[in-house]
């Protein structure tokens, strides 16, 4: 049977993904702090399993049993105020869970094939100019801000995977929407006492995913071996933070709702030094994935909305 492991399997997008892997007939293995704590969550084909990033120890036996890595793990960079040390943790999460893999597999007898490796559209800084602005490609540089940094580092974390013949992907992940936790529900609650939160201009564009096509983009990396690299997992509109944020609005209210900017400086006192990244715009080209054979079933806002939004 074909087997999975996930690091970082116990989030959001590891959760959805264990749930489309095991109902296409992979057996999911996933790496956690707290196995035990996950017992009940263990089914035929889904089994929890240890490893510590501080202490650099794994189960060896599971990492043998897999064909393909699917590597999430980190510290969530939205959960809490980007104080120094939060910073050090949300980066340090991410580079040090990737030595421990690069230090399994160097040292364990193992049939794996293929590493897919979260990334993050943080990557690429902020717009040069909005309105209009040119989406960013794989093949530009890193920003030099903290989130640009982080995801530099990540990336180049995992490279050494590569040198044991290992097919890397790494998927630079925009905002995702579900209804099961990130962005979507934060959205949705002013929204549900009639206050359409617009936040600073509006302006600033989000490059977004919705999770059923993230999680058939990493099926892909999987089961293609044509793919290698880095690719961006954005659908192909993205949209102004006052467009998604009206046309949330108009799903869940109707016209029983009062647009209200959110003004700058109110974000910066309520999130810190994070504000600049929900007041910063982004657009991200998806052209490259979608040149490889990716197909979209939720392209445009609309669409995604149609599905996560009942009635």
């Amino acid at each position: 049977m074909r087997t999975i492991l996930i690091t970082g399997g116990t989030g959001l997008i590891g959760k959805a993904l264990t749930a489309q892997f095991s109902e296409h007939g992979y057996k999911v293995i996933i790496f956690t702090r707290n196995p035990a704590g996950h017992k009940k969550e263990e089914a035929d084909y889904i089994k929890f399993t240890g490893w510590d990033i501080e202490a650099q120890t794994y189960d060896a036996a599971a990492l043998q049993e897999a064909d393909t890595i699917i590597h999430l793990a980190g510290a969530g960079v939205a959960d809490k105020r980007w104080s120094q040390n939060r910073k050090k943790e949300i980066l340090e999460s991410r580079t040090k869970s990737s030595n421990l893999l690069i230090k399994a597999i160097r040292e364990t007898p193992n049939k794996i094939k293929t590493v897919v490796c979260a990334s993050a559209i943080g990557w690429y800084g902020a717009d040069p100019r909005i309105p209009n602005p040119k989406p960013f490609l794989e093949t530009d540089e890193a920003s030099n801000d903290f989130l640009g940094d982080t995801c530099r580092q990540w990336e180049e974390s995992i490279h050494p995977i590569a040198q044991f013949g290992k097919r890397l992907v790494k998927l630079r992940t925009g905002i995702v929407l579900s209804n099961h936790g990130g962005a979507l529900p934060a959205f949705k609650k002013p929204i549900r006492f009639g206050a359409a939160g617009i936040l600073g201009s509006g302006k600033q564009y989000v490059s977004w995913i919705h999770i059923d096509d993230l999680c058939r983009m990493y099926l892909q990396a999987v089961e293609d071996p044509n793919l290698f690299g880095s690719y961006n997992a954005v659908a192909p509109k993205p949209v102004t933070n006052k467009e998604l944020t009206i046309k949330l609005a108009k799903e869940l209210k109707g016209s029983f709702y009062v647009p209200l900017h959110i003004p700058s400086f109110v974000l910066k006192a309520v999130l810190g030094e994070m504000s600049m990244e929900v007041l910063k715009s982004v657009t991200v080209s998806c052209e490259k994935i979608r040149k490889a054979g990716f197909n979209f079933i939720f392209p445009s806002i609309d669409s995604a909305f149609n599905e996560l939004i009942v009635k």
